[in-house]
């Protein structure tokens, strides 16, 4: 199977975790450990200004990037120029770089939510787990572009 990284998946209707039903999910690691991505346009319902430590920052929206590790705060951007560090993935995204970078240019306002995405948690599958779930029928890979992510 070729590799997934870069790619949209989308839950078919025949899996069966009530966590990813109808869902798109962005891979932006897949290597011998595993793959990881994130669940793209699901709300938490909560802005990044209303955590405490980011009261200072402008209303951005918080979404649920899957269930794994959801006490850390995890970000997609399109803005390399602004913030250090961030892996390529696809079509002009980035995952994660310089946290301080970003919170610093969401305050100035020359970084703003149709640049950043911030995520609550990720999926996660062990070695092969995401191919054989594919070949299972479970997912479907997707044409859609990396930049879905920030289609919101």
């Amino acid at each position: 199977m070729p590799s997934l990284f870069g790619k949209i998946i989308i839950s078919s209707p025949d899996i069966n975790d009530p966590n990813f039903e109808n869902t798109p999910i962005l891979i932006v690691e897949q290597n011998e450990r595993g793959a990881v991505g994130f669940i793209l346009h699901l709300p938490l319902m909560k802005n990044l200004n209303e955590l405490t430590e980011f009261i200072a920052c402008p209303p951005i929206p918080l979404y649920i990037g899957g269930p794994m590790d959801q006490e850390n705060l995890f970000f997609l951007h399109r803005r390399p120029d602004l913030i250090d560090g961030g892996m390529p993935v696809k079509d002009g995204v980035y995952y994660g770089g310089d946290f301080q970078q970003a919170v610093t240019h969401l305050k100035n306002g020359s970084l703003t939510e149709n640049d950043i995405c911030l995520l609550i948690g990720y999926a996660g599958w062990d070695p092969e787990q995401l191919e054989d779930e594919i070949k299972e029928g479970s997912w479907i890979i997707s044409e859609h572009p990396a930049s879905f992510a920030f289609d919101k």
